[in-house]
């Protein structure tokens, strides 16, 4: 059986007269408890709904083994001052069905702080890019997408369970005869970015999202510590964002200010459809 494995990775107005203090506060906990709803979004029956609106996805599958709220604070402030609306998926939320509907959500930038590898197999490195999930591995769960090398079994180190992984082939699933649905719809002029190991190692996890309709994907070369990651990411962030750099430009400065991964030597590269050229464009192009 195949194993991924991840190596080390405004003044308040006075209430009008008749209604009780206890009231106003009522109303805004209320309101306050919208605001997490919706910058929170968990996994239902429908979609997030962002009627007309720039949207972006922070898909954090390492929050159930090390939070870091700044991060998540850090990207989202960076994100919405350039006017995308952001939704948070974390934890349980990051399953295979999941994953599956992923592109159909409308996302122009998806920022995944996941775990991500090579696959092994009898200790062997073999080619391919796994990205995890946090659904609990079963022989018996999703047979036909595990019979099409679509899905694998993996895991995060030695100590850690069993955890479904998508292959590219996941990504770009097309028609497998008695599988429920593909993966759904397409990552239409998106920006990703992939903040595991080895996410760009190899080209085919690259290749399957833009032959999926990514505008451009950046990740990192080799294994990366979870510390020098979520602290590269938000200024490669910033660097797209607030100063409206290139791809190329928000790599390049990227690498010269916060450097590579101190203790494996990764390096942020990106990836595109070479005839588009995407990397000398903006953001704001690239979602267009």
């Amino acid at each position: 059986m195949s194993r991924a494995k991840a190596k080390k990775q405004t003044e308040r107005k006075p209430p009008r007269k008749g209604l009780p203090w206890f009231a106003w506060l009522l109303i805004a906990l209320g309101i306050a408890g919208i605001v997490v709803f919706v910058r929170t979004v968990p996994m239902g029956q429908s979609s997030p709904d962002h009627t007309g609106n720039a949207t972006a996805a922070i898909v954090d599958q390492l929050s159930s083994l090390q939070e870091n709220e700044q991060f998540i604070a850090d990207v989202t402030e960076e994100l919405e001052d350039y006017g995308f609306e952001v939704d948070l998926f974390q934890g349980d939320n990051i399953t295979v069905d999941f994953y599956r509907q992923l592109p159909t959500y409308g996302y122009k930038v998806i920022i995944f702080r996941a775990h991500s590898g090579l696959l092994e197999q009898d200790g062997e490195v073999m080619l391919r890019t796994v990205l995890f999930t946090n659904e609990t591995y079963s022989e018996s769960g999703h047979a036909l997408e595990q019979v099409y090398d679509q899905l694998v079994m993996g895991r995060a180190g030695e100590g850690f369970p069993m955890m479904f992984g998508i292959t590219p082939e996941f990504v770009g699933a097309q028609s497998v005869v008695g599988q429920a649905t593909d993966m759904e719809g397409r990552f239409e002029d998106t920006v990703i970015i992939m903040m595991g190991c080895s996410g760009i190692a190899l080209p085919d996890l690259a290749e399957a999202f833009i032959d999926k309709g990514a505008s451009v994907y950046l990740a990192w070369d080799r294994s990366v510590e979870l510390y020098y990651v979520d602290n590269a990411t938000p200024y490669l962030i910033r660097q797209l964002c607030s100063e409206r750099l290139t791809i190329e430009e928000a790599v390049d400065n990227t690498m010269d200010v916060i450097g590579a991964d101190p203790e494996y030597g990764a390096e942020l590269k990106y990836y595109y459809y070479p005839p588009s050229h995407n990397g000398d464009k903006t953001l704001k192009e690239l979602i267009k």
